[in-house]
């Protein structure tokens, strides 16, 4: 299971590449993602050759990722989409004026995606050629009815029931890019994405169960990759100035895409001591799943901060104004900071990460 993120999900992919280089051939039967790690899960699930040849890969794709192949970053673009959301905030936008939905346009990222993973029409045919094969069972991928305000996770697979619990529920479907486009899309940044009849947004929003459609799928281990630096808790300095709107913004996407994990990592560990705890007769529903995470080892936010002077100088000028750069962590900016140097720190971080975690990672794959 790949969590969300942005620019950080790059750290998955060096975590994947320590697993892939020591264990090749190994065939990872369900994956699920969301937001950003929808894109990793998805080029995973698409790609027919082993585990080592898909990470790097999908290496490749990130090692070449430009911040204008995310968004326009174009001075005139960026600008014009800002003075047309301001301007409908403060005043209503004139009838002669096309609304934005989003404080940038996305289409880019869906033109590198369609090229990445190789399609013409958007469906992702390699996931049904690796069901078919065997090489997969299952793939998930998790966005939000802005319409319901339900998190529906649509998924491929094998012999894998729908299910469904409040505000929540899932969609049988063959996989395209606007469904990585639909999981990814960052509110109020990204603009929403059309599936079908319904509008969608970043599966991160209201998903308060982001290790749920694994189990319902039939996991019985977990491997999480988060991209949350859990660090240790200090007491902040005294700060007279209110936080930034930059500062607000981080720390309501770290609720939405990085928390809510968190807890639900610790909600699976005190169910399965629960469970080591019952005699199967009152155990019901539920079963022990087995749960390793693996999570940055260092601040990534401030690797952010080290590099915030190479995005384009307009969105510079705009993150500026939001009041990002006041802090030597930048969670807001590094889930933005789709740069090569960023990218390439990122993936040796996750790669050291994996490495470091080998005997353990090793032990988990190999537990019946």
């Amino acid at each position: 299971m790949l969590g969300g993120g942005g620019a950080r999900a790059a750290y998955q992919v060096g975590v994947l590449r320590a697993i892939a280089r020591r264990h090749p051939q190994l065939q990872i039967p369900l994956l699920t993602g969301v937001s950003a790690g929808a894109i990793n899960i998805s080029h995973l699930a698409s790609f027919e050759g082993s585990l080592e040849e898909s990470v790097e890969a999908l290496a490749d794709l990130w090692q070449n990722l430009q911040l204008e192949n995310v968004f326009r970053t174009a001075g005139a673009s960026l600008l014009w989409r800002a003075f047309k959301v301001g301007l409908r905030l403060s005043f209503g936008l004139p009838s002669f004026l096309e609304p934005v939905h989003g404080m940038v346009d996305t289409q880019p990222l869906r033109e590198y995606l369609y090229q990445s993973l190789q399609t013409d029409d958007g469906v992702l045919m390699g996931i049904d050629r690796n069901l078919a094969a065997g090489r997969l069972q299952g793939v998930a991928l998790t966005a939000n009815s802005y319409a319901t305000g339900d998190t529906v996770v649509f998924f491929r697979g094998h012999e894998i029931d729908a299910w469904e619990r409040p505000r929540r529920k899932s969609v049988e479907t063959r996989l395209t890019i606007e469904h990585i486009m639909a999981s990814s899309s960052l509110p109020l940044l990204f603009p929403p994405v059309r599936v079908g009849d319904q509008w969608y947004g970043d599966g991160g929003i209201r998903l308060n169960s982001p290790l749920g459609p694994a189990v319902h799928m039939g996991a019985n281990r977990l491997l999480v990759i988060s991209t949350h630096f859990q660090g240790t808790s200090e007491t902040p300095p005294s700060v007279p100035e209110p936080p930034s709107p930059a500062t607000v913004l981080a720390t309501m996407y770290n609720a939405l895409f990085l928390d809510q994990l968190d807890q639900d990592i610790h909600h699976m560990t005190r169910t399965n001591q629960l469970v080591q705890h019952l005699s199967p007769e009152l155990r019901n529903d539920l079963r022990e799943v087995g749960l390793l995470v693996i999570q940055p080892s260092i601040d990534i936010g401030a690797i952010a901060f080290e590099l915030k002077d190479r995005v384009p100088r307009t969105f510079r000028h705009l993150l500026k104004r939001l009041g990002s750069g006041q802090s030597s962590s930048e969670d807001l900016l590094s889930t933005m900071l789709f740069h090569p140097d960023y990218v390439q720190r990122l993936m040796e971080i996750g790669q050291h990460d994996g490495e470091s975690q080998a005997d353990r990672i090793a032990v988990f794959l190999s537990d019946a």
